[in-house]
C-alpha cells in the first residue's frame, strides 16, 4: 500500500498538472523510456514519509540501478510533482547516496532534472555542512576525475543550485519550451531590476544550445531527448554486461515461503537455513565450520548465478561464533567472493552486563570479527531479516560498517535495544558496595518520615509511569523498518519473496 502510494508521487491532482498543463511526461515515464525494458531497481521509495516537516514521498526524486543500451547505470530522476520538484533535506541526501554507490561501483550516472532549487525554509540543514547540497557537485567533480562518465538531461526547471547538475555533466541534452536553465528566474530578475523575462528568454533550450553553450545536444520533444541520451551512452566506450551463458538453477523451495518464515517475535531465532535453502541456486549450501559456533551459519553458495560467502545469523552471537564469523570473512577477502550477510541479531537486555572472562573473550572475538569485516575489501550486501540490534549489528555489517548496500525486510527492527528489553528500575538485590549503604540509609530516613515518603513516592510513580510508557512506544515507533528507510538509514525495504531479484 505505501509503495503504491509512493509511486502516484505528489497525488494525482499534481500529476495531472504536471503533465496536462505543463506538457510533461511523469517521472516513471521519463525511466520508461530511458531504460532498456524500463526496468530498474529503485533505491529507498520510502524515503521521504512522516517527517518531522511532512511528508515528502521518495525524497521528491527517483534513484536507482539500471540498463541503458546494456550498460548499468546509477539515475537520478527529480520528480516535479512532489513540492514543485523543490529540494528538501532528505532529498538531498538521497541523492548524495546514489552518487556514493555511482562511484563505489565505477557505474554511469544519469541525471533527469526538473528541480526547483532548495526549500528556503530549511536551509541550515541544506546548505551549509559538509554533506548538504554542495557535495553533490563536490562528487560530480570527483567522479569525472575518477572517470566516471556523467549525463544529464534537463527536462523541466533548473534552479539556483539544480543549475550546477547539467552543466557539470559530461554530455547534457536539453529539451525545447520546457527545459530551464538559471540561477534566478523570472520573478527574482523583476524583484532585483524591475525587468520582465520570459523563462525562454532568460535560460531556454535554444539560448543555453546556441548561445551560452551550457547544454550540448538540443531536442524539441522528451522522447527524443531520451533517444539522444541512449545514443550518447552507446558512444561513452562502456562495455555492456554479457549476457549470462544459460539460467541459473531455482531453488528447490519456492522463494515465495520467504514471507511466510520473516520473523514477527525476537524472543526466539528462526532457523536461518529455512531462509537460505529458499534464496540460494538449487539450495546448494558449502558450509563452513558447519559443527563450530552454530548460532551463526558461514559458507559458500551462489545467488542467481554467482557465487557469494554467505554470514548468517542464527541466534546470540557467541565466542565462539564470532571466531568463526572472522576467519570466514577474511577467507572471503582473501578469495576475492563479496559477502552476504543475513542479520536477524538476538535481542540484549539493555544495562551492564554481568563481567566474566566468558564475556570478556566474547567481546574480544566480536570485536575480532568487526575488524575484519571493516577491513575486507570486497563488496558486500546486508539484508535484516528480522532484528538489528545493539553491537551484534556492527559485527554484521550494519550501516557503520558501509555495506555497498543495507536492505531490510519489512518485519525488520532497528534499535539498540528491542522495545521489549527497556531499561526499568533495578531491584535492591542487585546493589553492592556503596549502593547498598545508600540504600540502607534512605531506609532509616523513610521510618522516620514514613507519610512524607509515602507521598513523595506516590507522585514520582504517577509521574514515571506515563513517561516510562511515553519512551516505550516512542522506542518501539523508532525501530520499526519504515521510521529506518523512511529517514534514509537504507537502500530501502523489499519483500522477502524478492530478495532474489534485488
Amino acid at each position: 500500500e505505501l509503495l503504491e502510494r509512493v509511486k502516484k508521487g505528489g497525488g494525482e491532482n499534481a500529476i495531472l498538472r504536471h503533465t496536462q498543463r505543463n506538457k510533461k511526461l511523469f517521472v516513471r515515464e521519463r525511466l520508461r523510456l530511458l531504460l532498456d525494458h524500463g526496468d530498474f531497481l529503485e533505491l529507498s521509495p520510502l524515503a521521504g514519509l512522516d517527517l518531522p516537516y511532512g511528508d515528502v514521498p521518495a525524497a521528491g526524486c527517483l534513484t536507482g540501478i539500471g540498463r541503458i543500451c546494456g550498460v548499468w547505470c546509477v539515475f537520478i530522476a527529480s520528480d516535479a510533482t512532489v513540492k514543485g520538484g523543490t529540494i528538501y533535506p532528505i532529498g538531498v541526501k538521497k541523492q548524495l547516496r546514489a552518487q556514493e554507490i555511482a562511484m563505489e561501483n565505477r557505474l554511469l550516472s544519469v541525471h533527469l532534472v526538473d528541480s526547483g532549487g532548495a526549500f528556503l525554509p530549511l536551509q541550515s540543514e541544506l546548505f551549509p555542512d559538509k554533506l548538504h547540497g554542495g557535495r553533490i557537485f563536490y562528487n560530480e567533480a570527483i567522479m569525472s576525475a575518477m572517470g566516471i562518465p556523467q549525463v544529464a538531461v534537463v527536462c523541466g526547471s533548473c534552479v539556483a543550485g539544480g543549475a550546477y547538475v547539467p552543466t557539470m555533466a559530461e554530455e547534457s541534452v536539453i529539451i525545447d519550451k520546457i527545459g530551464t536553465l538559471f540561477l534566478a528566474g523570472p520573478p527574482l530578475v523583476k524583484a532585483a531590476t524591475g525587468e520582465d523575462v520570459s523563462p525562454e528568454d532568460l535560460g531556454g533550450a535554444r539560448l543555453h544550445s546556441q548561445v551560452s553553450g551550457c547544454s550540448d545536444h538540443f531536442a524539441a520533444s522528451e522522447e527524443e531527448a531520451y533517444e539522444c541520451i541512449r545514443n550518447v551512452v552507446s558512444t561513452l566506450n562502456c562495455a555492456p554486461v554479457p549476457e549470462e551463458d544459460r539460467e541459473p538453477d531455482s531453488p528447490l523451495y519456492s522463494p515465495e515461503e520467504l514471507l511466510g518464515l520473516a520473523p514477527l517475535h525476537y524472543s526466539c531465532t528462526l532457523p536461518v537455513k529455512l531462509v537460505l535453502s529458499r534464496l540460494l541456486d538449487g539450495s546448494r549450501f558449502q558450509e563452513f565450520k558447519a559443527a563450530y559456533g552454530t548460532t551463526l551459519v558461514t559458507g559458500f553458495g551462489h545467488v542467481e548465478g554467482r557465487l557469494v560467502g554467505i554470514v548468517a545469523s542464527n541466534g546470540e552471537l557467541t565466542h565462539d561464533a564470532a571466531l568463526k564469523g572472522s576467519h570466514f570473512v577474511q577467507l572471503c577477502g582473501q578469495r576475492g567472493i563479496p559477502i552476504l550477510f543475513l542479520q536477524n541479531t538476538a535481542p540484549q537486555p539493555a544495562g551492564p552486563a554481568s563481567i566474566s572472562q566468558a564475556h570478556s573473550n566474547r567481546l574480544k572475538a566480536q570485536a575480532s570479527m568487526m575488524a575484519a569485516v571493516a577491513c575486507a575489501a570486497v563488496p558486500k550486501i546486508t539484508i535484516v531479516i528480522g532484528g538489528c540490534f545493539g553491537s551484534d549489528s556492527y559485527v554484521m555489517c550494519g550501516r557503520s560498517f558501509s555495506p555497498n548496500f543495507l536492505f531490510l525486510w519489512p518485519n525488520a527492527r532497528v534499535a539498540l535495544v528491542d522495545s521489549k528489553h527497556f531499561p526499568t528500575v533495578p531491584p535492591v538485590g542487585d546493589c553492592t558496595g556503596e549502593e547498598l549503604e545508600l540504600k540502607q540509609l534512605k531506609a532509616k530516613w523513610i521510618c522516620l518520615f514514613h507519610l512524607y515518603f509515602f507521598f513523595i513516592a506516590l507522585l514520582f510513580y504517577y509521574a514515571f509511569k506515563p513517561v516510562q510508557f511515553c519512551a516505550l512506544s516512542r522506542l518501539e515507533e523508532e525501530s520499526s523498518a519504515f521510521y529506518s528507510s523512511s529517514r534514509l538509514w537504507d537502500d530501502g525495504i523489499i519483500l522477502p519473496q524478492d530478495t532474489r531479484k534485488v
